[in-house]
């Protein structure tokens, strides 16, 4: 699954066009390099999301191409 596809799942950003705006402005790594948002999205990959005052990191846990907004979080973890 594509990453800014990924981020409006599991909702970790609320919009994919903000997501692919995000990627295309070096603000989402992957595994510790800025990453594209067509970059594939796998299971155990870590996302860093520098929005804001502080980067927060994520562990993926799942992907699926739909997600209920009760299993969103499920998804990934926070590191």
């Amino acid at each position: 699954m594509r990453l800014d596809k990924y981020l409006k799942v599991s909702r970790l950003i609320k919009r994919r066009t903000v997501a692919n705006e995000a990627c295309d402005a070096g603000r989402v790594e992957v595994n510790g390099k800025i990453a594209r948002a067509s970059y594939d999205v796998k299971a155990g990959d870590i996302i860093t999301l520098n929005l804001g005052q502080s980067p927060k990191k994520f562990q993926v846990v799942e992907v699926s191409e739909h997600a209920l907004k009760e299993d969103a979080s499920k998804m990934y973890k926070p590191l």
